[in-house]
């Protein structure tokens, strides 16, 4: 049985905008995967993509847009915001 839990991250009405305009339910990554890279001088660095589900992966509903999270990254992405911003020079994703 698949059970929905509660998100460990929020998106920001503009985040919600954007990502509903680039999800295809019926491709093959039909799940906004959010998660973390780490290593490095500069340590971890957040990850936003489109992916399929993963057997290690917890099933979040933000929004009505299906949101994945390996289990290890939870974690690090507790409390965090997730914004979608634009100005004259850059577009993109941030994490507030």
């Amino acid at each position: 049985m698949d059970t929905t839990l509660p998100a460990p991250i929020t998106l920001t009405s503009r985040a919600v905008a954007v990502v509903k305009q680039l999800l295809q339910p019926e491709s093959e990554t039909p799940f906004l995967r959010v998660g973390v890279k780490g290593g490095g001088c500069s340590g971890m660095a957040f990850m936003l993509g489109f992916d399929a589900r993963l057997e290690d992966d917890d099933l979040f509903e933000i929004d009505g847009i299906p949101v994945i999270i390996k289990k290890a990254h939870s974690m690090y992405l507790s409390g965090k915001k997730v914004d979608y911003q634009e100005n004259e020079e850059a577009a993109g994703f941030t994490f507030m």
